[in-house]
């Protein structure tokens, strides 16, 4: 057979796959929409292992109902999740899936508001960010595995502690990455279905100031206020902002003080900054590191607290989001993208050289906020395009 004639056959049986699998998702929906329910059913609080023990043990038993191998990762943050599929994997040629299981939620939030659907839409804390992409993505397995379409290696990573920096799961996000040869994220794509090909870098700085109290009324001469050095530098601070470059400072969070009549001995702020590129990031990290008391007898100290590289689209990922549009399209699909503020495990990814194809998960809307909700026919769709994307991209 001529190299057309095999190109040929090789599209129509990706377009007959895609065709069984937009019919099995929707076939699937109740299981889909039952499995949002259970997960949706259970705290799952960032930076509380013990909360979020029973969520973790009911995504083993499914991974493993699934045919996964699965195994567990101790951390500090809690249990990290990992599930191999298909053939074994040599590096560089494996779909590495990357989940998150915590929520911005704290323990007691299902309770406050309990899952519930209501006509198209599930609504539930972390329903959108990210159960819905977890239960898509095992779904879109399951799918895989009932139409013996899973040729290639595949691996599942589930984090325990995305929405508080990764701290404990940026190592092995880190290492598997670098073992993959695309990383699939399923977190909630922008408003209307977009995928995520570009994200800002994040860095949280805490700023801590020491100075030497006295009384403001008395002897204000032998004091120096913590609180007006700290001051000083966030004016200062604020300058480092670019907007045409797409670079914001957003002091959050400021404490200092202990009464209105005492000059202060301490003060401090936590500072949001967020970059699109690399040279940015520099000057940030730069500027930053520069900082110094202005004031005789004051002490500053800087702190990193958080940080995500940018994910910045390359060719790679172009190159990715083109074979995905041609996947979505034999879905019925029409795959936009564009970029997000927000930072995600898939910065973490994309900075060790893998293409990253990210927003996969269903859409929505709410995210970390109390009518966060996600739509059910997107559920299914994304079903489908996870479970293409993993045989076909």
């Amino acid at each position: 057979m001529s190299r057309a004639g095999s190109d040929a056959v090789a599209a129509g049986n990706v377009a007959e796959l895609a065709l069984r699998l937009a019919s099995g998702a929707a076939a699937h929906r109740a299981d889909l929409v039952d499995a949002l329910r259970r997960i949706g059913s259970i705290d799952a609080p960032s930076g509380d292992p013990a909360a979020l023990a029973p969520v973790a043990r009911l995504l083993e038993s499914w991974l493993a109902s699934l045919d996964g191998r699965v195994s567990r990762h101790a951390s500090e943050s809690g249990p990290q999740i990992e599930a191999d599929f298909g053939p074994p994997a040599r590096v560089g040629e494996g779909v590495l899936v990357l989940c998150h299981y915590d929520t911005v939620w704290p323990a007691g939030a299902v309770a406050a508001r309990p899952f519930r659907v209501d006509d198209e839409v599930a609504y539930g804390p972390g329903a959108l960010d990210m159960h819905g992409g977890i239960v898509a993505t095992l779904g879109g397995l399951e799918l895989l595995g009932e139409l013996a379409a899973l040729h290639r290696p595949v691996r599942v990573l589930l984090t325990p502690d995305e929405e508080t920096g990764s701290r404990a799961s940026r190592g092995l996000i880190a290492k598997r990455a670098r073992e993959a040869a695309i990383a699939l994220v399923p977190e909630p794509p922008l408003t209307g279905g977009a995928l995520k090909t570009a994200r800002k870098g994040w860095i949280t700085y805490r700023l801590r100031v020491l100075g030497r109290a006295a009384h403001a009324g008395l002897e204000p001469e032998a004091g120096v206020s913590a609180i007006d050095e700290l001051v000083d530098e966030l004016i200062e601070l604020r300058r480092l902002a670019d907007p045409a470059a797409g670079t914001t400072v957003s002091c959050g969070v400021v404490r200092g003080g202990a009464a209105a009549n005492v000059i202060a001995e301490r003060a401090e702020a936590e500072i949001d900054v967020r970059f699109p590129d690399a040279p940015e990031e520099a000057r940030i990290r730069e500027a930053f590191g520069a900082l110094r008391a202005r004031r005789p007898g004051a002490e500053l100290w800087v702190e990193e607290a958080h940080s995500r590289p940018p994910l910045v689209r390359n060719p790679a990922i172009a190159a990715a989001v083109e074979r995905a549009r041609a996947l979505g399209a034999l879905l019925g699909l029409e795959l936009a993208e564009g970029s997000a503020g927000g930072v995600s495990d898939a910065n973490l990814a994309a900075a060790e050289g893998v293409p990253v194809l990210d927003g996969l998960g269903p859409d929505g809307g709410g995210a970390h906020a109390i009518d966060e909700h996600v739509s059910l026919p997107s559920l299914v769709e994304r079903t489908a395009l996870i479970a293409l994307l993993i045989a076909e991209l």
